[in-house]
């Protein structure tokens, strides 16, 4: 047995004299540490878990929410448009008839007047009229939904179309009508040609142009470019139309027109 010791006694003695003994040692207790560290730090991973970026793409996929948060989700709604003209860009115009505005000079509300039937009528919208002899094609002024298409007899073809806001566009004098009552079209959509009608016939090939906010007529060109939702009803503008719709009309065909009667 001693001789046993003796023996383990002096490898070991050997071992310890060699040159490579100690920094192994070093090495093997820094190794020893690290994994140490590491293993501490990954407890707290596993201890509590991220309810992160993996759990969203599970509810996505499941379609449910497992954690039964009670948020509201972000509602999608339709752009904001511009109004424009509902003709292209590109075709020859210029407006000949105006919006009658009660606040305008009188010079300017002559040229907003309309003779039809030996008597002046005030216009409601404006009239779009080609200067060429070329088609012009009717589009769309805004994205909606088409609540009308008629034949009438002093205004021609009439399309009405309705909008977000409480918004109506009106449209008549036209020709070759390619929509239908609950279609939907989008701005700049083709909707018809220009054509000629008995009220502001002396315009030849033009087409009548309406904005109706909450039923009230508002004057067109005033609000060109600019978003749909700067569109108001002046307090002063509804008093003066009311009192003129209470006015005589002798022909019920032109209230369909927009037009009131001027005296």
């Amino acid at each position: 047995m001693k001789e046993e010791k003796r023996g383990l006694s002096y490898h070991w003695k050997r071992l310890i004299k060699k040159k490579g003994f100690y920094p192994a040692v070093y090495l093997a207790v820094a190794a020893l540490l690290l994994t140490g560290v590491l293993w501490y730090q990954n407890m707290d991973r596993i201890a509590e878990p991220e309810t992160g970026q993996g759990e969203n793409l599970q509810d996505q996929l499941r379609g449910e929410n497992p954690y039964d948060f009670d948020e509201p989700s972000d509602m999608v709604t339709n752009p904001v448009e511009n109004v424009s003209l509902p003709v292209l860009s590109e075709s020859a115009t210029q407006i000949v008839t105006k919006f009658y505005d009660f606040d305008k000079e009188q010079a300017d509300q002559e040229q907003a007047l309309v003779f039809y039937g030996n008597k002046f009528y005030q216009s409601q919208g404006i009239d779009i009229a080609a200067t060429t002899s070329e088609p012009l094609p009717v589009v769309a002024a805004l994205s909606g939904e088409v609540v009308e298409v008629k034949e009438d007899p002093v205004l021609g073809y009439v399309v009405q179309i309705a909008h977000d806001h409480d918004l109506v566009t009106y449209y008549s004098s036209l020709t070759a009508v390619e929509v239908e009552p609950g279609q939907k079209v989008s701005q700049g959509e083709f909707i018809a040609n220009a054509g000629t009608s008995d009220f502001g016939k002396d315009n030849g090939i033009h087409v009548h142009f309406e904005i109706r906010k909450e039923g009230k007529a508002v004057n067109p060109e005033a609000y060109l470019e600019r978003p749909v939702t700067d569109i108001v009803v002046d307090q002063a503008e509804q008093v003066t139309e009311d009192q003129s719709d209470e006015q005589e009309n002798p022909d019920p065909e032109l209230e369909s027109g927009r037009t009131t009667t001027h005296s």
